[in-house]
């Protein structure tokens, strides 16, 4: 597919309705309709070159699913779907939710599971975000002193949601598009 494919685990609904954002920022034409992984077939994920992936955070870092309290399929069950999958050759851009004034000792820590799972698939994860404006004590989802993605936190900083999402979109989609090309 010659767009970005926007795929997302939800619970409540803050991931999608981040997704949503994400996808009416960036338009119809370079980006496709936001996907929850509950519904999606791993041939919809594999169709894309350009990915951007959402997850919230659950648990003490955990990978959000069944084993984690999900009434619902989330990334746990999409994953394991994968199997073997090589995605050499796929540029993703990951983002995750947290809430640091509540979780400050492993904020947004789940966004760390996607991360290593698709590098050892073989993709390429771009749109490493800054850790300055945040609050917290601990989160396993940085490294080199940067979040592995954007990390959003709707709860405690509503009023910088737009703008994060703006800035990071700003950031990825050059190379996100060239993937397209």
């Amino acid at each position: 597919m010659n767009k970005i494919g926007i795929f997302y685990g939800t619970e409540k609904g803050m991931t999608e309705a981040m997704a949503q954002v994400m996808y009416r920022v960036l338009g119809d034409d370079i980006a496709s309709e936001p996907v929850n992984v509950n519904q999606a077939k791993v041939s919809d994920l594999l169709q894309y070159k350009a990915l951007i992936l959402g997850i919230p955070s659950y648990g003490v870092g955990e990978l959000p699913g069944r084993t984690t309290g999900s009434q619902e399929g989330n990334w746990e069950e999409f994953l394991f779907r994968l199997d073997d999958a090589d995605l050499s050759g796929k540029r993703i851009a990951l983002f995750g939710l947290g809430n640091q004034q509540k979780y400050y000792d492993r904020f947004a820590s789940s966004l760390i599971h996607l991360y290593q799972h698709f590098v050892a698939y073989g993709a390429e994860v771009i749109g490493a975000w800054s850790i300055e404006g945040y609050h917290f004590s601990r989160s396993h989802s940085v490294i080199n002193n940067q979040f592995v993605g954007l990390v959003l936190d709707h709860h405690t900083q509503p009023e910088m949601t737009k703008d994060r999402i703006t800035g990071w979109l700003d950031q990825i989609k050059p190379d996100l598009l060239e993937k397209l090309n």
